[in-house]
């Protein structure tokens, strides 16, 4: 049932992204939507995107093995991130009608300083979109008990396949779905262990206190304070949200709805980490702390409730995903290929640009499939960002 549910949901999303990407018809189209969106869509694009590997498999099994010092910054530190894109750039860049970050680079530094943050964005975007394809391999892995290599190219076709088609388009309406789709299956295991564990309230107080440390061990408290701005700070200044601040409406819209998604992110990624600092007696001896949630869904849910939290998961990690090889397409294509190839027509800058979709997809998944955990490529990924 679990394995039918999750193809069928599959399906379906690559049909909306079909149906949406007969719309596209130029690059502002592919790249921003048209610059149209509405503050709901927006708001919870903008939450999709970037509840990914990071809370959803990293940082609940993280906080599973080490407690709260595993976190990595994670939901306070994003929510942070996405409450100052509103406060400092969703204005000044929607007014200046840009295409792409690196457009305002070159606006303000030049195009020299341009094409190496194109680059520099390029290869942090890659390796993010390598470790939520991995954790989308070790979702489908552990549902369908397929080996995570034949996991991993199934998600690459899949993914490349639909974020080819639709562009930011496509992406912003699939978001939607997926962003119900994981608030459904969140709240849902939550409710499932507050009904179910009748003495939660003596677990939580049983907590052994070393495990509510946000210190690691040994670690200083400048170390853990640069932990925590490499990824609010670094990834501030992401093409993933850019884009969509670049989407909206108008300039109020971008601002609002990058507040909506700070607060929509902190609630909803409070639930996975707070799962897993009671784990351990919940569900002692998972044999890998990346297994933890989708282990926890399985003990506790029914498995038709099972196939729609595995749902909400690979929701998670695909509007991560596409969000992230359309960034790179945008960046690639529009400040490099189109202007060093003096590409006219939209036809051939749209076709450019699923090109490097394409190619990117591929570089993506060569990582995650060499790759020895989902927080390593995070944590390397949010430090080029800082760059």
């Amino acid at each position: 049932m679990t394995i039918t549910t999750l193809l069928l949901y599959l399906i379906f999303q690559f049909l909306l992204c079909v149906y949406v990407s007969q719309k596209v018809e130029t690059e502002s189209d592919y790249l921003v939507g048209g610059r149209n969106f509405t503050t709901t869509i927006v708001s919870v694009s903008l939450f999709a995107t970037w509840f990914g590997a990071e809370t959803c498999i990293g940082s609940s099994g993280a906080v599973y093995a080490q407690g709260l010092s595993g976190s990595r910054a994670d939901p306070l530190g994003y929510s942070m991130c996405l409450l100052l894109s509103g406060l400092l750039i969703a204005p000044k860049l929607w007014n200046q009608r840009y295409m792409t970050l690196s457009d305002f680079y070159k606006e303000r530094f030049g195009s020299t300083v341009e094409q190496v943050a194109v680059w520099i964005l390029s290869l942090s975007s890659l390796i993010w979109a390598a470790a939520q394809l991995r954790a989308f391999g070790q979702v489908i892995s552990a549902t369908t008990d397929l080996n995570i290599q034949v996991t991993l190219f199934l998600g690459f076709a899949f993914v490349v396949g639909y974020t080819l088609l639709g562009g930011l388009m496509g992406d912003m309406v699939t978001d939607l779905v997926q962003g119900i789709v994981m608030a459904l299956g969140l709240i849902m295991i939550l409710v499932a262990i507050l009904w179910n564990t009748p003495d939660l309230g003596h677990i939580i107080k049983s907590i052994p206190a070393e495990r509510l440390h946000v210190l690691g061990d040994g670690e200083s408290l400048w170390a853990c304070i640069n932990r925590w701005a490499i990824p609010v700070f670094g990834s501030l200044v992401a093409q993933e949200i850019v884009a969509r601040i670049l989407s909206s409406k108008t300039s109020r819209i971008a601002v609002r709805s990058c507040y909506i998604s700070a607060g929509i992110y902190l609630f909803l990624g409070s639930i996975p980490v707070f799962l897993g600092l009671i784990g351990p007696t919940l569900l002692p001896n998972v044999e890998s702390s990346e297994h933890f949630l989708i282990e926890l869904s399985q003990t506790h849910l029914s498995p038709i409730l099972v196939g729609i939290f595995s749902g909400a998961l690979i929701s998670a990690l695909l509007a991560t995903i596409d969000s992230i090889l359309l960034s790179v397409g945008a960046l690639v294509s529009h400040n490099f290929l189109i202007p060093r190839f003096n590409i006219r027509t939209e036809a051939a800058k749209v076709k450019t640009s699923r090109i490097v979709v394409f190619a990117a997809g591929l570089v993506a998944y060569l990582l995650a499939i060499r790759s020895s955990g989902i927080l390593e490529l995070l944590e390397i990924a949010s430090s080029f960002g800082t760059a």
